[in-house]
């Protein structure tokens, strides 16, 4: 079964003005991804906006983003939802368009015991394909609900198509045990990006970075580096996206997103799915001047 690797990019969801999906602005964005040598997609996450979308508006960007990779990189579908009925039914509709696999967020806002938590994976794992991939993913600040390394190798041992976890807390300790999993063969990516070069060095998969859309150039040349274990250039690379997602993270990154892609032209606008705030006029003028200010898309060392 495949699995995530490398900089896995949990893509925006552009917007029209009148909040419809942007498709023309959501194939640009898939193709700036891939040109830019980033190795996987995965639409509908929580930089994506997932929970402020309808069904019916998750589908149609699941739709637009796997058909117009055409196979060019994998594309994973974040699946999980607001209740277990919707979730499979995304699943299901990501086999159906010929994703290469789903992530599956845990439920969030209700507090579930651990063995609700593997009730809620065996359902979703079963209603795909046996040979389907699925991930795991927690982000337990975000969901409230967390995966203990315990309760994920119970899931993978009852779920042969669970392979992995996007694990979202800068935990490096619970990451390293995720990797035990399975016999050391569980797929585990981070979701804190300052991580990247420190997971993959201790045997993690790689990274689900949303900073990765707007300094794409930096984060091949991470993935290039750890590849060659040439982990002092990585070191370095990284060092520099760190300072540069400081940046883009100091009050909203999803907007900041928005704003510097909407800036090169990859996307047509930079709204954001109500309730969720767009920068103000201010901040977006500070964090262009500021970004520029670092040669945001040169690699410098």
């Amino acid at each position: 079964m495949k699995k995530l690797f490398g900089t896995v990019v949990p893509i925006i969801t552009p917007l029209t003005e009148d909040d419809k999906i942007d498709v023309a602005s959501l194939k640009n964005l898939t193709d700036h991804c891939i040109n830019n040598g980033l190795q996987c997609l995965y639409p509908c996450g929580t930089t994506g906006e997932m929970m402020y979308l309808t069904v019916a508006e998750r589908k149609l960007v699941a739709e637009t983003v796997v058909s117009h990779a055409a196979k060019r990189v994998p594309v994973f579908v974040q699946v999980g939802a607001w209740n277990l009925a919707d979730t499979i039914e995304l699943a299901k509709h990501a086999v159906s368009i010929g994703a290469d696999g789903i992530g599956v967020v845990t439920p969030v806002f209700y507090k579930l015991s651990d063995q609700g938590l593997v009730d809620f994976y065996k359902a979703v794992s079963s209603s795909v394909p046996a040979d389907f991939p699925v991930y795991l993913y927690s982000i337990p600040q975000n969901a409230i609900n967390d995966i203990s390394p315990s309760t994920a190798a119970r899931i993978a041992e009852l779920c042969p198509n669970v392979v992995g976890i996007k694990y979202s807390y800068p935990d490096f300790t619970k990451l390293q045990q995720f990797m035990l999993i399975r016999n050391e063969t569980f797929s585990v990516l981070v979701g804190p990006d300052h991580l990247f070069e420190a997971v993959c060095a201790v045997g993690g998969e790689g990274t689900v970075s949303g900073n990765a859309m707007c300094i794409p150039e930096h984060y091949a040349a991470i993935w290039s580096a750890i590849q060659a274990k040439d982990y002092d250039l990585a070191t370095k690379y990284q060092r520099k996206t760190n300072v540069l997602n400081a940046i883009m993270c100091e009050i909203n990154n999803i907007a900041a997103y928005k704003v510097i892609l909407k800036e090169e032209g990859v996307i047509a606008t930079s709204k954001m799915r109500r309730p969720m705030e767009n920068l103000t006029p201010e901040q977006e003028t500070k964090l262009l001047a500021t970004m520029k200010q670092m040669n945001y898309r040169q690699i410098q060392l």
